[in-house]
């Protein structure tokens, strides 16, 4: 296992997962499921079926009534809603540039993609650092290792994030938030900008889940409230 320096000091930390510079499936807006398992077989789980299966009983009906705020729930995406995610993959870049001697186009296309493009495509087609596999691979590994580094000192969220979770939370609305990152470094990221409480449930990459849409529809599924209320 290798040794990393993390913001509090020296901590075992297994290889760093490659999920941050990839592009990732977004889903569809509505009625995509994914499929779960429970003892009698597969379960699909779609927006539908939540619909029905979260209807509010009797005595939720009549609480929604008088606190109608708290019928809803809000899920938020951790990157560039919580978190300034796109400064933190720009930084990367532009260090791994600097290590390297290398420099990177200002071309608003070149930009976005760095920013949204997956590291591999980035690498060999559009900065063309990278010819041979093992040149790839080094530096997708510094890339990411770069990344996790910022990473693990952020401590600020996005600027007005936090008032709009008191106020959130003041009308009783229930929040969710999903990430590709993994659970450890996902909870460890909230309480250092000591949000943790402000959230009902999380979904990670251990959560499995195959798009965008599937973690949002996860997220619904966890904190208990409908989709289409959300």
């Amino acid at each position: 296992m290798r040794m990393r320096r993390m913001a509090s000091g020296f901590d075992a930390f297994p290889p760093l997962p490659g999920k941050v510079f990839v592009e990732e499936t977004i889903g569809a807006e509505y009625g995509e499921g994914f499929e779960t398992f429970r003892m009698d077989g597969p379960l699909n789980i779609d927006v539908d079926y939540l619909n029905e299966k979260l209807q509010e009983c009797f005595l939720q009906r009549i609480r929604h009534a008088m606190k109608p705020d708290e019928a809803f729930g809000l899920i938020f995406s951790w990157d560039n809603v919580i978190a300034d995610t796109d400064s933190l993959k720009l930084d990367a870049w532009r260090q791994l540039a600097l290590e390297e001697g290398k420099d990177i186009p200002t071309a608003a296309h070149i930009q976005k993609s760095i920013l949204h493009g997956a590291a591999d495509h980035v690498l060999r087609k559009v900065l063309y650092w990278a010819k041979e596999d093992d040149q790839m691979e080094r530096l997708k590994a510094r890339l990411i290792e770069l990344y996790y580094e910022s990473l693990f000192k952020l401590d600020t969220p996005v600027e007005g994030l936090r008032e709009w979770l008191d106020a959130v939370r003041t009308a009783g609305i229930p929040c969710a938030v999903a990430s590709s990152l993994d659970r450890r470094c996902m909870v460890e990221a909230l309480d250092r900008m000591a949000l943790s409480k402000y959230f009902k449930a999380i979904v990670t990459d251990e959560d499995d889940m195959e798009s965008i849409a599937h973690r949002f529809l996860s997220a619904a599924v966890k904190a208990c409230f409908c989709p289409t209320s959300s």
